[in-house]
């Protein structure tokens, strides 16, 4: 990480409450060729938070959805912290509170198109995470309750890309796989694992527009930042300690500048 900072730009894409059994299992299927181009899959990782305000707290402080193996683990970006483990000679280290702040530092420009609650901008609580960055972005048809909410998201990252000369630091929440989701299931009428799966299908058939509009060698991380139950031991929804909760999908890749997505 320490060689690509001020090089590339950086895409960070969380796909809010996506489940990692689901994604996997949609991979598997080959059903996510525009998530994961060129054949790359999902691994599997534990998410830094049961819920979004939590882990994207913790994201934006370095510490990103962390391989399930035994660690320590090697870190891509981390704050100054004396007697950090997770802290390597390849990480890119910032003397600042979080991620955006300390990228700015380094020269970027840094964006925010936010997707749930958490990033709205409605009431202080929805103002702490946009607000850790220079520009940030939300309108109702980006939310969750919108079924083209990622269509309408990545128009105004187009906007927000355009005449941008110095490296850029672009995070997009996706709000679409978030309850509620039936809306993606013809037919349906209630949120379930399968219409969950249709959200991300979705995703999928957008997301490479998104891909595109980087204009220079791009590192690109998509992960979770939770998952969410449908039933699992009685258990609904997520804020909770359950598997389906903190396991997550996770990839990171190089788009260089000519590559097709």
């Amino acid at each position: 990480m320490r060689d690509l900072v001020g090089s590339h730009d950086i895409l960070l894409v969380t796909l809010d409450t996506l489940r990692y059994d689901v994604a996997a299992e949609l991979a598997a299927a080959g059903r996510l060729a525009g998530l994961l181009p060129h054949g790359r899959g999902w691994e599997r990782r534990h998410s830094p938070g049961s819920f979004t305000y939590a882990s994207h707290t913790a994201m934006f402080a370095g510490f990103l959805p962390t391989p399930v193996t035994p660690g320590p683990h090697p870190r891509l970006f981390a704050a100054e912290f004396a007697g950090s483990e997770s802290t390597a000679g390849g990480t890119w280290v910032f003397d600042a509170p979080d991620l955006p702040t300390g990228l700015a530092r380094a020269g970027y420009h840094t964006i925010c198109v936010g997707g749930v609650g958490f990033f709205n901008k409605l009431t202080p609580i929805g103002s702490v995470l946009p607000g850790l960055f220079a520009e940030s972005h939300w309108a109702p048809e980006f939310g969750v309750t919108d079924p083209r909410s990622l269509e309408h998201q990545i128009d105004r990252a187009a906007e927000a890309l355009r005449g941008r000369r110095e490296p850029v630091f672009l995070f997009v929440n996706v709000s679409a796989i978030h309850q509620p989701n039936h809306f993606y299931l013809p037919g349906a009428t209630t949120d379930s694992r399968r219409s969950h799966a249709a959200a991300l299908e979705y995703v999928d058939r957008h997301i490479g527009r998104l891909y595109a509009l980087m204009r220079r060698p791009c590192l690109v991380i998509v992960c979770s930042d939770h998952g969410t139950a449908y039933g699992e031991d009685g258990h609904v929804g997520h804020r909770i300690g359950h598997e389906v909760v903190w396991t997550v999908p996770y990839t990171e890749f190089i788009l260089e500048r000519h590559e097709a997505v």
